[in-house]
This record gives C-alpha cells, structure tokens and sequence, in this order.
C-alpha cells in the first residue's frame, strides 16, 4: 500500500473516532444520528399500539380464574391453564419492555414512567390472580403429575417448572398467603424504582472545573469518562466532587437501601427462608455455600489483587497509589480510543471462534438498530441487554464514550443479547428465560475472547501493556470488585435481619471499612479516600436482590471455557452454544456442569488467579524490558 493510502485511512480513521466522540460529547438526543438509536417499533409501532396491545392482554385475565379449583382434575385443565398464563405473562413481557425502555432513553419524560408505573399495577393484578396456581399444584401428588406428563405431551415443556414448584413446596404458601405476597408487588419496586429516577433523573449533578479552564456538568456518563483523565489532578477532583454530592445525600440514598433490605426480609420471612440469601439464591437452586466460598476465595487471594495494585503503582510512576488513579489509563501516551464502527470491526472478529452463526447474527445486532449507542440527557446510565421481548429481538442499552473500555462492555452486553437470542430462538417461552446466575458468562466470555483477539494484533510493547493491564481491570472489576459488593450486600442484609439500624452513615462506615480491606488501605497498597465511604450510593446492581456475586461467579467459569474455545476445541464451542441455547430447561449449576465447568468447586476460581498470575508475569518481563 502506497504511503499516501495509508496516511488517507489514518485520517478516515480519526476522522471517524473524532466523529464517534462528539457524539458521546452530544447530549441532545434528537441531534444524534437514528442509526446509532434503537429501534423500539420493532416492539410495537406506536403508543397507541402498545395501549390497545395491553388492553386486549388485561381483558384476558379474568380467564385465569375460570381454572380456580380445577387444575387438578385433568391434565387438559392444568395444560389450558399453565398455557393462558404463560402467554399472558410473554405479552406482559414484550408490553413492559417497550415501556421501560421508552422510560430508560429519557427517565425525565413522566408519560413513559407514567406508563411503567402502569404495567407495575398490570403485573400486581395478574400475579394476584394466578397466585392459586403453585399452591393448587402442590395439592397434587408427584405421581398424579408424573401421570399428567405421560399423558399430555404438551405439559412436557412445563416438567421443569412443576419439577421447580415440588421442590419449593416448603417455601410456598397457601392460596390466601400467596395473593398476600402478589399483592405485596404493588410495594417492592418503590425502593429500585426511586432510586432510578433520583439519581439518573432529578439528582442534582455537580460542576466541576477542570485543569484546561473548562467547567464539567458531572452527571454519570461525564462521571465514567473522566475518571479516566491522563491528569492526575482532574481525577481528584471529579471523584471528590462527584463523591462528595452523593456524600451530601446519603441520608435519602440511605433511606432507599433500607427499604431495599426491608422489602427482601419480608419475602425471606413470608417464603419461610433462613436468611436473605437463602431466599435469593433458592430460584435457581444456588447453594448458599458457592456465595460464601467465593467471597472466602477472593479474601484469601486479596495479595494477588496487591499484586496488580503495586504493579499498576509502577507503571503509573506514582509513590502513592489513590483510589482516584484506578480508572487513569496505564500509559499515557498510549490512549486507546475506538469509534462505534472500530469497536463493531474488532469485536466481530474477536468471535470468529464461536462461528458464523454468532457473528451474523451479532451483525444485525449493529445494522438492524438494535442498540442505543450514545449518553443523552436524562437517559439511564450505563449499560444493559434486554432479551425480554420474546417475539422479537433483543435490546442493548449503552452509553458509549469511545475508550476501550466502552469497547468491551459493548461485547460484553453483546454476550448477553446472543444469549437471549440463542434461548428465544432455542426454547419455548417457559424455559427461554435463564438464571442470573449463569447471565454474565456469555458476556464475560466475549470480553475474554475480545482482549485475546486484541493482544494478537499488536506487538507494540507499551500498547500491549495496556491492553494486559485492561484484562487485569476486568479481573478487577468483576472478581474483585463485585465480590467487594457482595460482601457489603450480604452484611447489611444480615445487619437488617438483626434489626440493626441501617442509615446512610452505616451504609458508609460499613463500605469504607470492606473497601479499604480489599485495596490494602492500612498495608498503603492504595490509598481510600474518605469520599469513597459513599460510592455504595452509586451502585444500581444493590437493588437486584443478591445479583453481584453472579458477575464473578460468571466470571471464573467464562474464562475456563473461553481459554477452550479460544484453543480451538470444536466439542466446547458446540456445546457452549448449546449452553446458550438451554435457557432454564435445567438449573444453572447442571447447565453449566454440561458445558464444562463445576461451579460447586473451587478450580474455576483457581484458574483464574493462575491466568491473572501469568499476565502480571507477562507486564513484568515486558516493563524490565522497557527499562521500567
């Protein structure tokens, strides 16, 4: 290629991630480009659409109770039955999926919330009305059910959850304490649903100035972007600044969390539950032992985290390492920036392993609007994959910024959105749907399959340091990291249950003092400053009843079967698709046992710091040979 041409595609190329940064930098969303927004027609084609939609679903639901006292009278009743509330609850899904997006593009707009708050009385009323359902299955005795399967082939798609359904029997009520509890739904989203719209809506974000003379509106997105600032000093400042406001309302965040633990004991003690986390982790049949041992794994191996903290201490040239310094880029000359369609490139090719299916369909994904690529105002912060509206396609939401960083949780939400797509196109409505704990390895698994895909095209030793110390961030950040928040999850649950006071100010001392413990704040491995106490206050995932730990548990078994399939073994690629494609057609501890890996045992998680290990291995011999 002539030097000219090369030069041309290199002012293409800047050209285009100048482009994609402005865009981040664009707040107005009518002034972003459709195709980077997604298409919510595709769900319905109007509002008015999705109202007659939900008025046709709610006029069928008096239908339910025509099977009161009936179900166990013939396999046909509790057939007609279970197939009238599940395609109800598919329709309920789709409905509120189009509202809560609608909702998430601009949670300041109050008719989308108005229309979310809407489904959230829909939902209460049709959980209250099937609610005699489980209790009136478990009337029946195992061979009766057995009986029923053998004899009506179309119950066979529900042997799973009527399977479930005896084995909770010990947890589920009667018929009177079972509507209680569906009642009970009209109050359990408050605590979640005022968190959202506070902090991404009416919280009232600060300034700050920075080093280059310019005043910053803080609101997340500009958050997530300048804690990773090359200047040392605006890193300081924008998490103080930033810290420091939500600091100023830890009563009222406090206020919510309580609510949130409170909402969670009510269901532990209506269900019959010995703690919390025996509620949560009982739907998908998690022992609460895999829960304790893995925040025991990452307490132990808190020195191999020392380990990555000292040696990004190095790297930076820093004599103390600040918790502000975590997010700053490795190397400062080498910033690694990716417009949209250089993030699109790079991760479709980091999937070739998973074959031509995959990626194909990962190619709608980007062409056919699937995606809401850039912040705006008033729109929900971070990023997620909705899967939810069976019939169609899933949704990603995304907040792009145009870091690596912003790359990788692209594939990561991209794992989730073929995950979903996989289960749709795989199972019947009843076992489309999988487990929380098994929804962070298709996710996990495409960042690992993305930084190996990235490392083998650059030789250049400094960006291959940071790409080395981007994978390390990701051990950080989903071994670490939610383990942290896990164990902060589960002692102001057990604080909760104790009765223990549970104020903002607990919220903070109890967070500092776990915070400081993984980072080695008294070993001066990095510094905790005070404004830290409050970051809790910033974290969503708190109301997801137990849901962190699932990021590291997910985790440790991706990077066990990725390291496979990225060696070319076509038995683990097929059967992780095959994984991918099993929804809850199995619980998720066998599901996984399938696909390769035991997550009752602790290898998984040993071969993660191994693979951690090396990589520090591999960043030392490369600094010695740079000289640093």
């Amino acid at each position: 290629m002539h030097r000219f041409a090369k030069v041309s595609l290199s002012l293409i190329s800047l050209s285009i991630a100048q482009q994609s940064v402005a865009l981040a930098q664009e707040r107005d969303r009518n002034k972003i480009p459709d195709q980077y927004k997604w298409d919510l027609t595709h769900i319905y084609p109007s509002d008015g659409a999705w109202r007659k939609e939900k008025e046709q679903v709610v006029a069928q639901f008096p239908g339910i109770e025509n099977y009161k006292g009936k179900l166990g009278s013939s396999a046909k009743s509790l057939l007609g039955c279970l197939d009238l509330v599940t395609n109800l609850s598919k329709e309920l899904s789709r409905l509120l999926s189009y509202t809560s997006m609608s909702s998430d593009q601009d949670t300041r707009d109050s008719k989308y919330l108005g229309m979310v708050q809407e489904m959230t009385q829909i939902y209460s009323d049709f959980s209250a009305r099937a609610s005699f359902i489980e209790p009136e299955i478990l009337k029946m005795s195992r061979s009766t059910i057995d009986g029923f399967l053998a004899e009506e082939q179309g119950l066979i798609i529900y042997r799973q959850y009527l399977d479930d359904i005896l084995r909770r029997k010990d947890h589920t009520g009667t018929e009177a304490e079972e509507k209680i509890i569906a009642d009970a739904s009209l109050m359990s989203d408050a605590p979640g649903a005022i968190y959202n719209i506070f902090s991404n809506a009416d919280f009232p974000d600060p300034e700050v100035t920075l080093s280059d003379g310019k005043t910053v509106k803080l609101d997340k997105a500009a958050f997530s972007l300048l804690r990773a600032s090359v200047n040392r000093e605006d890193r300081r400042k924008v998490f103080a600044t930033f810290f420091g406001r939500i600091h100023d309302y830890r009563r009222t965040f406090g206020t919510q969390l309580n609510a949130e633990v409170k909402k969670n004991i009510f269901y532990k003690k209506a269900r019959k539950y010995e703690s919390c986390l025996h509620a949560a982790l009982d739907g998908s049949n998690i022992p609460v032992a895999v829960y304790h041992s893995l925040v025991d794994n990452v307490n132990k191996n808190l020195s191999t985290f020392h380990r990555y903290l000292h040696l990004r201490k190095r790297i930076l040239g820093l004599d103390e390492l600040h918790y502000y310094d975590l997010y700053a880029p490795l190397l400062k000359d080498v910033d690694l920036k990716y417009s949209v369609e250089e993030a699109q490139k790079h991760i479709l090719a980091s999937l070739t392993p998973l074959g031509e299916e995959y990626r194909d369909v990962s190619r709608k994904a980007f062409s056919e609007k699937w995606i809401d690529m850039f912040p705006n105002e008033g729109k929900r912060s971070g990023a997620y994959s909705n899967g939810s509206a069976y019939d169609v396609h899933p949704y990603m939401l995304m907040n792009y910024n145009g870091k690596y960083d912003d790359m990788s949780t692209l594939t990561h939400e991209l794992g989730h959105t073929m995950h979903s797509w996989f289960s749709n196109k795989s199972q019947p409505y009843s076992t489309a749907s999988y487990s929380i704990f098994v929804a962070e390895v298709a996710s996990t698994f495409n960042e690992a399959l993305l930084i190996d895909y990235m490392l083998g095209q650059i030789r250049d030793d400094e960006t291959r340091l940071s790409l080395l110390g981007n994978y390390l961030e990701g051990i950080k950040g989903t071994a670490f990291r939610q383990t942290q928040f896990a164990e902060f999850e589960l002692k102001i649950h057990e604080l909760g249950e104790r009765g223990e006071p549970l104020t903002g100010d607990v919220f903070d001392s109890l967070y500092y003092d776990i915070t400081r413990k993984y980072y080695g704040h008294d070993q001066k491995v990095c510094t905790v400053d005070d404004e830290i106490r409050s970051e809790w206050a910033y974290i969503p995932h708190f109301y997801y009843n137990f849901y962190v730990y699932q990021y590291a548990t997910s985790f440790t078994a991706s990077a066990a079967l990725s390291e496979q399939a990225k060696a070319g073994d076509k038995a683990t690629v097929k059967q992780y698709i095959e994984f991918l494609s099993s929804g809850s057609s199995d619980y998720p501890i066998n599901l996984l046992k399938k696909a390769g890996v035991d997550m009752t045992t602790g290898e998984p998680f040993e071969l993660t710091m191994k693979k951690m290990n090396r990589v520090m291995d591999e960043m030392e011999k490369i600094l010695a040979g740079m000289g640093m």
